[in-house]
């Protein structure tokens, strides 16, 4: 796999933060633009017909291995092209998060290529130039009003970026019983034309919507599902949907479609199949398996190499700290190379701690006690 995974350095105060300065995002035969910080950052080099085009080729399983290669290095280029403008975004948004005196945790990411494969598998149609969530940063705030508050920030301010498309899964909850609300924002700037109409997907979600998502994440990497991307089992679809519901009960939101609205109705069916997919058992042992390195508990990193290995069950782990990122990158293409296949999972985080790395990416640590306080809670 020619990729790169999703580090940006995480900002404290705007894109001259001390993390990452001086080192330059690899990216192929990107061209790059200098900020005053002396960071540097890729920029689009292709057409969007090219990287549709591209997008085709990664999706057809039978192209051949010189059309990969070449559609590798456009998407890629492609994907660290959002670098900037999520920077800019995640800045904007920790700036509102201080003004709103909030509580929360913030994580970007730029979309992983297995991720964008998938994606563009499910959707034939879909152009790679018009994914919306190539580039996306992330707020986890206590309660649905936090949420609204956050939201609302945005939309009585002024920005010289364009809202694109606003989803409200809280008022419409999915039928998979995701819930949140999704902010897309095509970046604009005078003074950095190059990105101009790149899209990025802001999500605020409270923290019990972010504890439901991650025990998707989790179902969807053990058992080897598309939960996620509402595919998958018909008794693990129902059973999240059915917690789906009794969330947004308890925060008194609108209900899941096609679930029971009535509190002991919608009980008695999720004590069915939590007993019949043995649920609670079976996350125990999820994080009783996962546990972090004790020489990753021993050290304050900033960027995190993890391997995930689904069939043994473990996780193999490598800490670099902010002048080390360029040898986390290729420790990261190696990595990729060296696992491949649905049996490994990698990921290149940047994170300002430990603690925010197991609160915004719970998923591979199986921090999963608060949901699991919901599903005691449904089923009492």
């Amino acid at each position: 796999m020619k990729s790169l995974e999703h580090v940006v350095p995480p900002l404290d105060t705007g894109p001259c933060s001390s993390v990452g300065r001086g080192h330059s995002v690899p990216c192929g035969k990107a061209a790059v633009v200098g900020l005053q910080c002396g960071m540097e950052w890729a920029r689009p080099q292709y057409s969007h017909q090219e990287i549709n085009r591209s997008g085709k080729v990664i999706a057809n399983a039978l192209a051949h291995e010189d059309e990969v290669d070449r559609a590798l290095e456009i998407i890629n280029n492609w994907r660290s092209s959002h670098a900037y403008p999520l920077a800019i975004f995640q800045a904007q948004l920790r700036a509102k998060i201080r003004r709103l005196n909030l509580e929360s945790t913030i994580a970007q990411r730029i979309k992983r290529l297995p991720s964008i494969t998938r994606k563009l598998k499910l959707f034939p149609k879909m152009k790679l130039s018009q994914m919306q969530d190539i580039g996306g940063c992330r707020a986890v705030v206590s309660s649905c009003i936090e949420v609204r508050k956050l939201v609302n920030s945005y939309k009585n301010s002024y920005s010289p970026h364009f809202l694109h498309e606003e989803y409200d899964y809280i008022q419409k909850p999915k039928s998979s019983g995701y819930r949140g609300i999704h902010l897309v924002y095509r970046y604009s700037s005078a003074s950095k034309p190059a990105y101009k109409n790149l899209r990025i997907e802001l999500q605020f979600r409270s923290a019990r919507q972010h504890a439901w998502a991650t025990a998707v994440e989790i179902v969807d990497h053990f058992t080897r599902q598309a939960l996620k991307s509402s595919q998958g089992e018909e008794d693990w679809k129902r059973f999240f949907a059915l917690m789906g519901c009794a969330i947004a009960l308890r925060e008194k939101c609108p209900a899941v479609p096609e679930t029971p609205s009535e509190r002991h109705a919608l009980r008695k069916e999720i004590r069915e199949y939590e007993r019949k997919l043995r649920f609670i058992e079976r996350l125990d042992t999820y994080r009783a398996i996962f546990e972090p390195p004790p020489f990753i508990r021993k050290q304050k990193p900033q960027i995190f190499l993890l391997c995930l290995d689904l069939e043994e069950q473990r996780i193999e782990a490598d800490v670099y700290k902010d002048a080390q990122l360029e040898e986390a990158f290729e420790d990261y293409a190696k990595a990729e190379k060296r696992y491949q296949g649905d049996r490994w999972d990698i990921v290149l985080v940047s994170v300002k701690s430990l603690s925010a790395l197991r609160r915004a990416y719970p998923n591979y640590f199986l921090d999963t006690s608060l949901f699991m306080k919901e599903v005691k809670r449904a089923i009492r």
